[in-house]
Order: C-alpha cells, then sequence, then structure tokens
C-alpha cells in the first residue's frame, strides 16, 4: 500500500495564497503554494480529510508515482511497475487522461493509451468514460501519474440545486470571504444574494459545517478506501457554533426563493436571514457590524448593453451613509464600477478567472 506522497489542492490561478492559508490553518503537512493550488504531503488519510474540510480547494490529486520517460516504450515499461493494485480496484472502471509539455513524448492520446493498456492488462480493470479518473502528466520528459480522489468539482457541495445566471463558485465564495476576515464570528450581509452562495458559505462556516459532508467522493471506489475509518472522520464534531447570523437580500423575489430553499437543502436555514428588498432600502441588521460581502452584476456576466455605474453608486452610498463601522467585500470585473461606489477600498487582489472573465475582489477597512 502506497502510504505517503504529494497530494494536489487545486484551485483557480490567482488564488493560490489564499488556498494556502486555508490549507494551513487546517494543519495539513508541508503546505506549499504552487502554479494552479497548493501541494502538501500525506497519505489516504489526509486525501479524505482535505475533500471534507477544505472550502476552497477545486479537487484533491493523489500523486501516486513520478518517474522520467523519453519514449513511449519506457513510459509503457514503466507504467506496468507502478502499484496500480493499492490505488485502484479491479471492478471499478477508470479512465485516463494525459497532456504533454515540452517532453520528447509529445502525442498526449498516444501516451493515454499506453497508460490505460498498462493498468487494463496488470489489474484488470475496465476503461469507461464514467470511470475513476488518472491523469498523467508529461512535462521535461517527467512523467507525473495522480488519481483525482474527488470526482465532481469540490464547489458541488451537494446542497444547490436551484442557480441563479452566472453563479459565484462555492470554493471561490469562500476564499474570499476569508480574504476579508470572515472566521465565522461576525453577521455577514449580502445585498444582492443571488442564489444565496455567500450567505451559505458564511452561514457554514458560522456553524462549523464541513463543506463536503454532503456529497460522495471519488476515493469511496478506490482501493486505498476505509469505509469505517472514514465514517468516524465525517461523525467528528467541530467547535461549537458561533450565534452570528448571515442575511441576504435581492430585490428579485425568485431570487429569494432559490436563496431558501438552498440554505434549507445544506442545514443553515436557522442561521440565515433573506427577504426580498432593493438596495436603497438595505439597512444594517441588529447587533454589532460585520462583513458586507457582494457578488453584483458585471460587464457581459448580467449587464451586457446597460449602465451599471448607478446602481455601484447607489450601493456605495447606502454603505456610507448607513453602515458605519462594517467592512465591504465586492467582487467585479470592471474597475470603472468598483470605483463608482466612492467606497475606500484597499488595492485590490490580482483578477482571478470566473466565467469567461477576470474578476478581482475590492475590499475596505471599517467604514467611517
Amino acid at each position: 500500500m502506497i502510504q505517503s506522497f504529494e497530494i494536489f489542492l487545486a484551485t483557480a490561478p490567482g488564488l493560490e495564497p489564499l488556498l494556502f492559508e486555508e490549507v494551513r490553518t487546517k494543519g495539513f503537512k508541508r503546505p506549499k503554494a504552487v502554479p494552479g493550488g497548493v501541494t502538501i504531503a500525506g497519505g489516504w488519510p489526509e486525501v479524505w480529510r482535505a475533500n471534507l474540510w477544505l472550502r476552497g480547494a477545486g479537487r484533491v490529486l493523489a500523486r501516486i508515482d513520478s518517474f522520467r520517460a523519453v519514449h513511449l516504450a519506457q513510459l509503457d515499461a514503466k507504467a506496468r511497475r507502478v502499484d496500480w493494485a493499492s490505488v485502484l480496484r479491479a471492478d471499478v472502471p477508470f479512465r485516463v487522461e494525459a497532456s504533454c509539455a515540452a517532453s520528447r513524448i509529445y502525442h498526449s492520446g498516444a501516451a493515454a493509451q499506453r497508460i490505460e493498456t498498462a493498468i487494463r492488462e496488470t489489474l484488470g480493470a475496465k476503461p469507461s468514460e464514467d470511470g475513476v479518473l488518472v491523469m498523467v502528466r508529461l512535462e521535461n520528459d517527467q512523467c507525473t501519474i495522480s488519481v483525482d480522489t474527488s470526482g465532481e468539482p469540490l464547489h458541488k457541495r451537494g446542497y444547490k440545486e436551484a442557480i441563479n445566471p452566472a453563479p459565484l463558485r462555492e470554493t471561490m465564495a469562500s476564499l474570499f470571504l476569508q480574504a476579508c476576515g470572515h472566521d465565522g464570528t461576525e453577521p455577514v450581509v449580502d445585498p444582492m444574494c443571488g442564489a444565496g452562495t455567500f450567505v451559505i458559505e458564511a452561514a457554514e462556516i458560522t456553524a462549523r459545517l464541513n463543506p463536503g459532508r454532503s456529497r460522495a467522493f471519488a476515493f469511496e471506489r478506490l482501493a486505498s478506501f476505509d469505509d469505517a475509518a472514514w465514517q468516524a472522520m465525517r461523525a467528528v464534531r467541530r467547535a461549537p457554533a458561533s450565534a452570528a447570523r448571515c442575511h441576504g437580500r435581492d430585490r428579485d423575489a425568485g431570487a429569494i426563493a432559490m436563496s431558501r430553499a438552498n440554505a434549507e437543502r445544506a442545514g443553515v436555514a436557522e442561521n440565515t436571514d433573506f427577504a426580498q428588498a432593493p438596495i436603497s432600502e438595505l439597512t444594517p441588521p441588529e447587533g454589532p457590524p460585520g462583513l458586507v460581502m457582494v457578488n453584483p452584476p458585471y460587464g457581459s456576466r448580467m449587464g451586457e448593453g446597460t449602465d451599471l455605474a448607478p446602481l455601484y453608486a447607489a450601493f456605495g452610498q447606502v454603505m456610507l451613509r448607513r453602515f458605519a463601522g462594517w467592512r465591504v467585500g465586492m467582487v467585479t470585473s470592471e474597475p470603472k464600477l468598483a470605483h463608482a461606489t466612492r467606497l475606500p477600498f484597499l488595492p485590490n487582489t490580482a483578477p482571478v478567472p470566473h466565467g469567461g472573465l477576470r474578476v478581482a475582489l475590492y475590499r475596505t477597512l471599517p467604514l467611517a
């Protein structure tokens, strides 16, 4: 049995520092930010824990072997020496995807075929389009073989049946909340909540709920899987929940209905409050100040052909007049719209890809 290996935690380019910070605070060993994600060291329990615990990772890959290969015959021979039986099951189908960069083996299809044949002939497993994904990366003649342990991307938490146009992925929303300092001990308000992504993510953090608690994972189909140990890991209760509440507002009644239904399925209905209201009617909830987190319409995402500057200006006026002591976090693709709010933003983060656009997070300190 392969006991320890490198684990790659994938995220969108530009979000690696935020994911690194989350990984570090959750106690994983030897975290290192690399292009496209964060690597850690560990074994199968760490793989399970990363899928269960991490809010910002999009996928967890177990890097089970690495070797040099300069031609297809060498790739074939070395692939047959990989301990496939300690990772894959003969009765569970698999599929192989390969990529090549700066290597003498340059045909990704041929490389994938060699690995597939090696697995089929040494293990007896059958290839299938819906099988466990084996990923092969050839870079500078070094072949790295990984197994996707997540299955469906990790932003699919298992509760969101209803979505609005161009939703923000839960993984990105969680990292942006973290970047704005949200730790679950303060109220959060989203005045344009859509399907409720920011509000529900914030409420789960407040309730100390693991993001992967309600879904299945590809690692449950691997030879290394121990169901009893996994069930014991899932049963562990985190720290007591905070009393802070998370609030969603939207001018669209359909969005509020979606948010309520999603919060109910996520198990955070008691921690959340949704109501239909335009920006002009937005007021702070009772209690201490916290964080206003918003993903307003922008550019081709939802406002193409319309002038969105008045909406941003109105939002900024409400923040400055009514939300003294609150911090603001805003996601947008257009700096001009951000500046239309006249809010005192800190230097914004580097843009990251989202839905065919590049968006940035704009943050403030507590408003005066």
